[in-house]
């Protein structure tokens, strides 16, 4: 029964935090390395990678609530979505890895090579993502609870984000010696080992608690009630600008060392070039951003603290654009609250989708768990997608060009794409939550009648005592 499955203890926190550690390994890696492994490694034109990066997210505006509502109506022994963390973790690996295995291609085969390869790992990203984060809609009925929970989760993110910065980058480079395409493919392996060991022990850690529905209505008749619905609305925006942000930064940091800072690759500090000395000062800013989300949540309205931490991002962004390209330091600290803001935003993001998923269910009595979250994975995988398709794209209108000396028009196009345009997009995340009104009282008063109602049609192991003794 719901009402007496025991708590969500640490081991299993850390369990489903570590399934994190999949998707976010493969964004990070993704984020660094795509853009550059196919147009200054592969000779493929920067705008028609970021055209390949935006087609295929119609293809994902299918399958992704698709795969939500498969989710919901799936009915196992393993409960509704931690199955596909199982069934979905060889795909996902394999099709991971076959992005950077590709062998001497044209320009031309090399495009088509990223459409088919990419296409297949979103879909495979689809298939594990989406229940894996509806999961943590059913993990608890308490709301404090999935936000303990998603705390875990984007702490993995983080150390994820140090695993890339820190490990693959270097990786790429040691296991590369001097052939930077082999480096970047044999790293890549390792990451889809990985992805794939995360997802079994998700799997094999965690519970479902919420019990399903006997029955489930019609899709279109639940995505029409999630699309009129503001608070969803609200968060997915915040869900895709956010990303946006977080991808045209990353996808155009190694065009923007080597091309405006001139930076040769040298290390600066321990075994960490600036690359990675910038990515690190982001994960572990990230990391902090989590953990005072997480603590500052039980406390404030999660609206109010989005706002709060899209500040901190648009002011650390600035500060960094604002200083001169060889202060490696002071560059460093304002990442590292660039990584705070992100920390923060994504951390409540996730958590508040779940929150959604309860008050609809309290307020139309349909459980939609995996198609409200389903709008999380979508968003956040849409916006790294416009956000890793934007350097492309604005590369291409000021003259980029692979390996030479670039024009003034040619960096001012990078500057956009590493700075100008994440901190403006930022903007309007924050203005979106304005518009969410879910807020700690109103979440307390839904979850008290849901606790009831969920005890009232469990089934019972006893008949019930008499009302007076």
């Amino acid at each position: 029964m719901a009402n007496q499955d025991p708590p969500v203890g640490r081991l299993e926190k850390l369990g489903y935090g570590v399934g994190d550690l999949a998707s976010s390994l493969y964004i990070n890696f993704f984020n660094i390395y795509l853009l550059y492994y196919f147009v200054e490694l592969g000779g493929v034109g920067p705008a028609a990678m970021g055209l390949m990066l935006l087609l295929t997210k119609f293809f994902d505006a299918i399958t992704d609530p698709v795969m939500g509502a498969i989710g919901d109506r799936t009915r196992t022994r393993w409960g509704r979505y931690r199955p596909y963390l199982l069934w979905g973790a060889v795909p996902f690996g394999l099709f991971g890895a076959a992005i950077f295995a590709a062998p001497e291609l044209t320009p031309g085969s090399m495009l088509v090579w990223a459409y088919v390869t990419y296409t297949l790992t979103m879909v495979a990203f689809t298939a594990t993502n989406v229940p894996y984060s509806a999961l943590m809609g059913v993990i608890s009925p308490s709301a404090d609870t999935r936000s303990s929970v998603a705390a875990y989760r984007m702490i993995f993110s983080a150390l994820a984000v140090v695993g890339v910065a820190v490990v693959a980058t270097t990786l790429v480079r040691e296991l590369g010696a001097g052939d930077e395409r082999r480096g970047i493919m044999l790293t890549m392996f390792v990451l889809a080992g990985a992805g794939m060991l995360a997802l079994v022990i998700a799997f094999a850690s965690t519970r479902e608690r919420i019990p399903p529905a006997p029955t489930n209505g019609r899709i279109r008749d639940d995505i029409g009630l999630l699309i009129r619905t503001p608070a969803w609305i609200a968060v997915a925006a915040a869900a895709v600008l956010t990303p946006v942000a977080l991808a045209s930064r990353a996808s155009s940091a190694l065009f923007w060392f080597r091309y405006v800072a001139g930076d040769d690759g040298r290390t600066v500090f321990l075994f960490l070039d600036r690359v990675g000395l910038f990515y690190t000062g982001f994960a572990l800013g990230q990391l902090i951003g989590v953990l005072v989300a997480a603590s500052l949540a039980r406390r404030f309205d999660k609206a109010h603290l989005i706002i709060v931490a899209g500040i901190i991002e648009v002011a650390a962004i600035s500060a960094f654009h604002l200083m001169p390209v060889d202060a490696v330091w002071p560059q460093t600290a304002a990442q590292v609250f660039v990584g705070v803001g992100l920390g923060m935003m994504m951390m409540l993001a996730y958590s508040m989708f779940t929150d959604i998923a309860e008050y609809l269910e309290w307020s139309t009595k349909r459980q939609m768990t995996g198609l409200a979250v389903s709008g999380a994975v979508f968003a956040v995988k849409t916006g790294v997608a416009i956000g890793a398709a934007l350097p492309g794209l604005l590369f291409a209108l000021t003259g980029f060009e692979a390996g030479a000396v670039q024009t003034a028009d040619a960096r001012l196009g990078i500057d956009l794409a590493f700075a100008i345009v994440p901190a403006a997009i930022i903007i309007p995340a924050g203005v979106a939550m304005l518009f969410y009104k879910l807020d700690r009282r109103t979440i307390a008063h839904f979850e008290g009648e849901l606790a009831q109602r969920r005890m009232q049609s469990a089934p019972t192991p006893f008949p019930s005592p008499p009302e007076t003794l």
